[in-house]
């Protein structure tokens, strides 16, 4: 019965049933911390089709940049931006043209502690002492978002001081979930299952879009586990995986 599950999956992704140990291959991929968790069910259901085994590993997108630059041993990269795929294929330590959008991130304001959190962030207006958890802007696009929408609502200057920045959009969040924060700018991928009223969904149109690029990395160049792994995330089932975790698909 698992037998026919597994070849069942392999013939969605559209590569056969999983090969023998000789065929089967490892992908190291370097995932920015707001997709951790569906870059969990991706790998189970890209295992289980074709047998390669995928390694994660998280952090900031900046971190993994800043890793990858100085040799880290990573096939893949899935950025939560555009810019660091696109600024290492221009230094010959990716591989050209095969940089995709494989999502694209939603920006929440989330407040657990709270009756509710109000649209248009009132509460940040409401609690004017109440500390605000963001990534860190410099090295993690959810963060650089959070400034913007900030910006937006009139509230660069007087939310300065109450910022609290995590190293990447994952400890942003449970500087919320601790209460340490009680208002944090976090991925809407990361509270998808909490209930509506803990948090407000910001407008896309209040930042810039967060278009999360994948690309394969030089080293990887020939090994075709990674370059399974980048095709299985352009196919359908993976998108409709993507899309359930709160992501918007391309």
């Amino acid at each position: 019965m698992r037998g026919s599950r597994v070849a069942g999956l392999a013939v969605l992704l559209g590569c056969g049933a999983p090969g023998t140990d000789a065929q089967r291959g490892e992908v190291r991929v370097a995932v920015a911390a707001n997709f951790a968790d569906a870059q969990a069910r991706l790998a189970n259901v890209f295992t289980a089709g074709t047998g390669h085994r995928v390694i994660a590993s998280l952090g900031s997108t900046g971190q993994l940049y800043a890793q990858i630059r100085n040799g880290a041993p990573f096939d893949v990269f899935l950025s939560a931006d555009a810019e660091r795929p696109a600024q290492l294929e221009r230094d010959s330590l990716a591989v050209p043209g095969t940089r995709f959008v494989y999502a694209e991130g939603r920006l929440v304001l989330y407040g657990p502690g709270l009756d509710s959190v109000r649209d248009g962030g009132a509460d940040l207006g409401a609690l004017p002492s109440a500390a605000i958890a963001i990534a860190n802007p410099g090295i993690a696009p959810y963060g650089a978002a959070a400034l913007q929408v900030l910006a937006r609502l009139g509230l660069s200057q007087s939310a300065e001081s109450r910022l609290v920045r995590g190293e990447n959009i994952a400890q942003a969040y449970q500087f919320v979930e601790t209460r340490a924060a009680p208002l944090g700018f976090v991925a809407l991928s990361l509270v998808r299952d909490k209930p509506a009223r803990t948090y407000w969904l910001v407008p896309a149109a209040y930042h810039d879009a967060i278009a999360q690029e994948a690309v394969l990395l030089e080293r990887a160049r020939s090994n075709p586990a990674a370059r399974a792994y980048l095709a299985f995330l352009r196919g359908d089932v993976a998108r409709r995986v993507i899309a359930s975790f709160g992501y918007d698909t391309r």
